[in-house]
């Protein structure tokens, strides 16, 4: 015994005193790095035959590349929305579009950033969770050791005088750089859902003007009222799930890129094969020599070339790396370029069809089977992006930067895929006004660019953080690959910002409103976190009721919901102060979502006791990742009692182990020590660092907990203290679970300046009357649901 109590504190000890159930998984475990290394496989990228990954690379198509490949419906237009003075001008086009092309989806993103994934997971939260892994940049304190055990929470170890060490320090140095940084994500998410707005309404309206193609006198009211009902109609089916319609989009998509690279040769061919020198940068040199400030301006329409990029990083969730990088080698980068280069040719000759190059370039005998497949195609690019939009949403709600909202999943076979009602329409509401309000591409064209150009900035910057903390590249390859990213970058940004007034205000008053929705929101999260955690109650006041608290005790179960993972929360104090009774047992839960992927079912649930046994209060402390779905109450409650139960036990196996007061239940390895020692039992020597109470185990079945609850036994019977507990336990829950949640309002001191008065008694008022409850959350039935009021001053 005391040579198994010695050999927990000197293992503890040399990592940072871990706590003494994890400390007993491990000696009972002796294999557990190999489990926990073929589990963390799991969450990486597989190796995928060439078949499986030819199947796939077909099905990226139709979600990641739709936005992409509708691209030349309007670009040259927004080049030259004032027609072609020369054809050499279009020939220089040409060029800064394969180059565009070239350096930013192909190299950038397909081969740099794609790399980037969270365990498969892209788009600037993605990125901002593997930076919060690697450094102490979480805005909201409420991290803890053990969460750092997790098998999906992966992350490097820096030597410390080296310049990765020397970045993180500096990023934690100051509160203000965290918030700065978590602005800057903000903002590259608040884009994002402005290309949810914006690429519907150009892909739509662009394909829809087709018609006019082939009836030159129909009004563009028609063309616009066309848009609009395929709208209404894309944004009315997004309740079914990309799931359903998910088998027609590759489809689509390949026929769509094959027709318009077909056509781009048949134009090379017909028209001008001159156009093929624009594959030397030299033209783009004669270009801004020959144009000078209109060649500048017009590297906006440019720019729409390479939209559906950052939705292609959004959208990574779905298909492996390798599978997105083929199909896009393969498929979409040359029949891209072919494309361009056969409108290119079409205008050497017809330099005045510029207004709708890509339907005049079409042969007649086809034209009109070449617009049924671009309006379904516009359609899928929509859906990408739209899709895109609730993913990044439902990552930015995970880490408390948006109002609760309704999650729908869609799909039981992947949870990445899913539907949020309210903010669906929304986007709806704002799609139609854009498009009925500018009724042209040419400024809704200005305002997509401006949001492309912003996000692929942000994500930039976030690359470099992640090049020195994650990957830990030498910092001179950082710097080639920030300078070079800015240089292309920056200057379309400055090309955009020329034409703000002619459109491109449009996705900066949608981010700003977004912005101001999301900080406002992640402002009022942490204050109300540091409230909990300032005034959390002491345990010397707990010991000091004595052992009923200084209560009446009522039959049944009291969970008491609350943010904090340590330490007894002022709720708890406040409820029992105006009403002095309480459950029997207390449970104390935090439900906490993490900076992963996802959390192992395994790993979710942390147990401990709080105070003495005979106060039988307890802590639960549930684990979520930002794409984990959150089970229904009665799921929720039974995996909640099946891990308390096990604790109780296995405590009871740890009598005189260790007095740790840490977290001490890992599902998986507690469960992976019940097989060990059960396939063990007969052999005496596997008990060596183990108590000699634990000799062997037996499985018991309560009336609430199905086969697989076990309790120890020492060859004999299971201690009466843990016998008794487990049956207070059982008698307490049938009497009945009862959820008290908080219901705290936030004020701002008559002393603080107006404007955080109008963010705090305004606007995060206003968002917390109409987003949905905590009790909605959580799917807590009103017939158990207890609200707790209070108040505090921020």
């Amino acid at each position: 015994m005391a040579s198994a109590s010695r050999m927990g504190i000197d293992e503890g000890s040399g990592d940072e005193t871990k706590g003494g159930m994890w400390e007993l998984d491990q000696k009972l475990d002796q294999p557990m790095d190999e489990e926990a290394g073929r589990l963390r496989n799991m969450y990486r990228e597989k190796k995928f035959s060439a078949l499986l990954l030819l199947r796939l690379a077909f099905q990226s198509l139709g979600v990641v590349y739709g936005d992409l490949g509708t691209s030349p419906l309007y670009v040259f237009y927004n080049t030259f929305p004032h027609g072609i003075d020369d054809t050499e001008d279009v020939v220089g086009a040409l060029s800064l579009i394969i180059y565009s092309l070239t350096l930013i989806p192909l190299l950038k993103y397909v081969f740099i950033v794609c790399r980037a994934n969270d365990n498969g997971q892209g788009g600037t939260f993605a990125l901002y969770s593997l930076l919060c892994r690697h450094a102490k940049i979480k805005t909201i304190p409420n991290q803890h050791r053990t969460d750092e055990e997790l098998t999906t929470y992966s992350r490097s170890t820096f030597h410390e005088h080296s310049f990765a060490a020397k970045t993180k320090r500096w990023l934690e140095a100051y509160p203000f750089r965290k918030n700065a940084l978590l602005i800057i994500v903000i903002v590259g998410t608040c884009t994002v859902i402005g290309d949810g707005i914006l690429t519907p309404a150009i892909s739509v309206l662009s394909a829809s003007g087709g018609i006019k193609v082939d009836h030159p006198k129909m009004s563009n009211d028609v063309v616009v009222v066309v848009a609009v009902i395929i709208l209404v109609g894309l944004f009315s089916l997004q309740h079914y799930g990309t799931d359903r319609v998910g088998w027609l989009f590759a489809p689509i998509v390949l026929l769509w890129f094959l027709l318009v690279g077909g056509i781009g040769i048949f134009n090379i061919w017909k028209y001008d094969s001159s156009v093929l020198r624009a594959f030397s940068p030299v033209c783009i040199y004669r270009y801004f020599r020959r144009r000078k400030k209109e060649a500048w301006t017009s590297l906006g329409g440019i720019m729409l070339s390479i939209t559906g990029t950052e939705a292609l990083f959004a959208d990574l969730a779905h298909f492996p790396v390798s599978a997105i990088q083929l199909a896009f080698t393969v498929i979409v980068f040359p029949c891209l370029l072919l494309t361009y280069t056969g409108q290119a040719a079409y205008l050497m000759q017809n330099k005045e069809h510029v207004v709708d190059a890509f339907y005049r370039s079409i042969p007649g005998i086809i034209y009109w089977p070449v617009f049924v497949i671009a309006t379904l195609a516009a359609i899928v690019a929509s859906q990408a992006t739209i899709s895109a939009t609730f993913s990044i949403i439902k990552q930015a709600l995970a880490l408390g930067c948006f109002p609760r909202v309704k999650v729908v999943h869609t799909s039981k076979k992947f949870i990445g895929q899913i539907y949020i009602p309210d903010i669906n329409w929304i986007l709806m509401i704002l799609c139609i006004a854009v498009t009925a309000g500018f009724r042209n591409q040419s400024q809704i064209g200005n305002a997509y660019g401006t949001a492309v150009v912003i996000v692929m900035l942000v994500t930039t910057l976030l690359m470099t953080l992640i090049m020195l903390l994650v990957w830990r590249c030498h910092w001179v390859l950082v710097l080639v690959f920030t300078v070079l990213s800015l240089v292309v970058e920056c200057t379309y940004f400055s090309a955009v910002l020329f034409k703000v007034d002619q459109g491109g205000w449009v996705p900066l008053v949608i981010a700003a409103a977004f912005l101001v929705i999301m900080y406002v929101w992640h402002y009022g999260t942490v204050k109300r976190y540091e409230f909990e955690m300032h005034s959390k109650v002491s345990m010397a006041w707990i010991l000091g009721l004595g052992p009923s608290l200084g209560l009446v005790r009522v039959p049944g179960i009291g969970l008491v919901y609350t943010e904090l993972a340590s330490g007894v929360p002022h709720i708890f104090s406040h409820f029992i102060t105006n009403l002095p009774a309480i459950h029997s047992v207390v449970v104390f839960v935090c439900v906490k979502y993490l900076p992963v992927y996802t959390v192992p079912e395994d790993e979710r649930f942390l147990v401990k006791r709080v105070g003495p046994k005979t106060f039988h209060m307890f802590r639960c402390v549930a684990r979520y990742g930002y794409k984990d779905l959150h089970k229904k109450d009665e799921e929720f409650e039974r995996k909640l009692f099946d891990n308390l139960f096990l604790f109780v036990r296995l405590e009871n196996m740890m009598e005189g182990c260790s007095d740790s007061d840490e977290y001490s239940l890992y599902g998986q390895q507690t469960q992976n020590s019940m097989d060990y020692l059960l396939q063990n039992k007969s052999n005496p020597t596997t008990g060596n660092n183990t108590c000699s109470s634990m000799e062997s185990i037996v499985p018991v079945k309560s009336p609430t907990q199905g086969s697989n609850t076990v309790t120890s036994s020492s060859g004999r019977e299971s201690s009466q203290a843990e016998v008794d507990e487990l049956e207070f336990l059982n008698r307490c829950r049938d009497a009945g679970v009862v959820h008290i949640l908080g219901n705290t309002v936030v004020r701002a001191r008559r002393d603080s300046r107006f404007y955080k008065k109008i963010a705090i008694d305004y606007i995060y008022a206003f968002l917390r009357r109409i987003c949905r409850e905590n009790s909605v959350i959580f799917n807590v039935p009103h017939e158990s649901l207890l609200n707790v009021g209070q108040i505090f001053y921020v």
